[in-house]
């Protein structure tokens, strides 16, 4: 098992965001596009995760941050949400990712994304979790380190055993029960905490994604960008205040999400087009 050590945010607003790097019509960006995205997220966050492999997302973040020498980590992720036959497709092109690249660059990686709250059985899921260790191990890879992303309220002790980090998504907005930000804010670090306190087992607890909208209906706090702003700033120093790493929901607007709802699309920091909604220097009010 790999111990994971807090890793500085260098002085940037955030420790971490959240990046998928799809065109807005689903289409895969070529490394050029990529490294412009990557050098605008590195002027606001320090770390990025990755959900997968596909569109050689991987390797073009590793291409791109080695070639014009931005200063992110990147943890990455193996998707299993499709079975065992994309979850090894996966691990064969992480693998020959890191291998071309400097595989130092890689700072741990995520084994799925909320799959028990999709229905996965634990068991599957830790066999999953073991498999890719056990490769990377192999490969010499072993100071990745290997763990998966779980909902809060699906994550268990068996999964922080099977894990090196706890990563959590942990979101207030789909409640309904909070009119106001900062009790928004306050309700997923308590949550965070919980799972520090009864869950984790002693190992690090770090947010797999939390955020805001900036558009849509989910509840009696409005979607909008003053709620994102609010939020974000609120998140951000409460989450520094209390000790958790994260990483930001997230990027870029999510348009090429489409047929699904408004506020599933717009969480970005940056819109579809990156460009900034709002001066990220108002992130560090705390």
């Amino acid at each position: 098992m790999v111990v994971e050590a807090p890793v500085s945010s260098g002085g940037n607003s955030l420790w971490g965001l959240t990046y998928s790097p799809y065109n807005t019509d689903g289409s895969c960006p070529d490394v050029g596009t990529v490294a412009d995205q990557l050098k605008k997220v590195a002027s606001v966050a320090s770390n990025i995760r990755l959900y997968s492999t596909d569109c050689s997302q991987l390797s073009s973040a590793l291409e791109a941050i080695g070639s014009n020498n931005i200063p992110l980590n990147v943890y990455a992720g193996i998707w299993v949400t499709d079975g065992v036959s994309r979850m090894e497709s996966d691990l064969d092109q992480f693998v020959a990712a890191a291998k071309q690249y400097d595989s130092s660059l890689i700072k741990g990686v995520s084994v799925g994304n909320e799959d028990i709250f999709k229905g996965m059985s634990e068991s599957t899921l830790i066999g999953y979790i073991n498999q890719v260790r056990a490769r990377l191990q192999a490969e010499g890879m072993g100071h990745i380190s290997v763990y998966t992303t779980e909902t809060d309220a699906h994550f268990s002790k068996a999964l922080a055993a099977a894990s090196d980090v706890v990563q959590i998504n942990v979101y207030s907005i789909f409640d309904g029960l909070y009119t106001d930000i900062s009790a928004s804010v306050d309700s997923v670090i308590q949550r965070a905490n919980n799972i520090r306190s009864n869950v984790s087992g002693g190992k690090p607890v770090r947010f797999g994604e939390c955020g805001w909208s900036s558009a849509g209906n989910t509840g009696p706090s409005p979607l909008n960008l003053a709620n994102e702003i609010a939020f974000a700033r609120g998140f951000k120093c409460a989450a520094a205040a209390a000790g958790f790493d994260y990483f930001y929901f997230e990027a870029k607007n999510a348009q090429w999400k489409k047929g699904l709802a408004a506020s599933e699309q717009n969480f970005g920091i940056f819109d579809a087009s990156f460009t900034p909604k709002f001066d990220f220097n108002l992130l560090n009010l705390c």
